[in-house]
């Protein structure tokens, strides 16, 4: 039996997320699921994905170095989660987006979304979200012309002879057995090499790092992919290409990192069940009847400002027969 100062102070702390692994191994996990995809971006852009993570990276280190030296703590954490912020707000940043308005998301992404509401586990927003809705908002002509720029223009080389390659040799092996033909643009969309977001850039390491993900429980596997039978479900009777629907507009990393935030989700498996239903629906009306290609960053966005009443539902809940 709890009295009402017990009750009140446990529903004060931070969310305390059970996992078997340490925070700091999920987030370097992470980290590397992001970096493997930024490799594979840069491949074909000149390593201007790099450019964009190096900038991202360095700043959120800059920025939780000052706001530790300001103040005045002890010693910077070590777990790793300002780099994985980092790195998981590069994947939604268009490739060829100037590193200085990187560098701006950055510092808002670190003092003004996680560390002034307390750090890790109390933000309200995920960290990444508000990088990306900073930046978008911010510098929307910048953003836009960043995700049409034309790699031949840069002396990049904007044909994807990789993803030709692999829909040939399988269209002349496997599928010319079975007398049909893989359409050449859905092998392209894995490795993808003109300007956009580098998560579609870098799809085929991104699913590779998801295993690894899968593999370590960083996330409770179920509720990704209960948003993608969901959003999938909602793409086909709607008429729209699935296999398109599914792996472009950042569909793969809002599965996978974001809805999946274990920070910034319900606690209860009912709860997050809901949220991951509600994050498919907005997903796919906001990119399909919004005209927003990355619906579904703004899906996530709004679920998040919603998550403590959701908390709060079940902190009631869960504490409703104590008196």
């Amino acid at each position: 039996m709890l009295d009402k100062l017990e009750k009140e102070t446990i529903l004060r702390l931070k969310p305390q997320i059970n996992r078997s692994n340490p925070s700091a191994l999920r987030m370097w996990l992470v980290s590397l699921c992001a970096f493997v995809t930024i490799m594979q971006s840069s491949l074909s852009d000149s390593f201007s994905s790099l450019l964009v993570t190096f900038a991202a990276v360095s700043v959120a280190e800059l920025a939780e170095f000052l706001f530790y030296f300001r103040t005045e703590k002890q010693a910077m954490p070590k777990d790793g989660s300002a780099i994985a912020s980092a790195f998981i707000l590069t994947l939604l940043l268009p490739n060829y987006l100037n590193p200085l308005y990187v560098a701006l998301g950055v510092f808002f992404t670190m003092l003004v979304v996680k560390y002034s509401f307390g750090g890790l586990g109390a933000n309200w927003l995920n960290p990444a979200i508000g990088g990306w809705l900073f930046i978008r908002f911010s510098w929307p002509a910048a953003f836009e012309e960043a995700l049409n720029v034309n790699p031949a223009s840069l002396g990049t080389n904007g044909v994807n002879n990789i993803g030709r390659w692999i829909s040939d040799t399988l269209n002349t092996s496997i599928f010319h057995v079975f007398g049909v033909e893989l359409p050449q643009n859905y092998i392209t969309l894995f490795a993808y090499s003109g300007s956009g977001i580098i998560i579609d850039r870098g799809l085929f390491a991104f699913l590779l790092g998801t295993i690894i993900i899968g593999a370590f429980q960083v996330s409770r596997i179920w509720i990704p992919v209960a948003y993608l039978c969901f959003y999938a479900f909602l793409v086909k009777v709607s008429g729209n290409d699935l296999f398109l629907g599914l792996f472009s507009g950042g569909i793969m990393v809002t599965a996978f990192l974001l809805v999946a935030d274990s920070a910034t989700s319900p606690k209860s498996r009912a709860g997050s069940l809901i949220v991951a239903i509600l994050a498919a629906c907005l997903s796919w009306l906001f990119r399909y009847h919004g005209g927003e290609p990355y619906g579904a960053f703004f899906a996530v966005a709004l679920l998040n400002v919603l998550v403590p009443v959701i908390r709060r539902i079940e902190s009631h809940l869960f504490y409703r027969g104590m008196s």
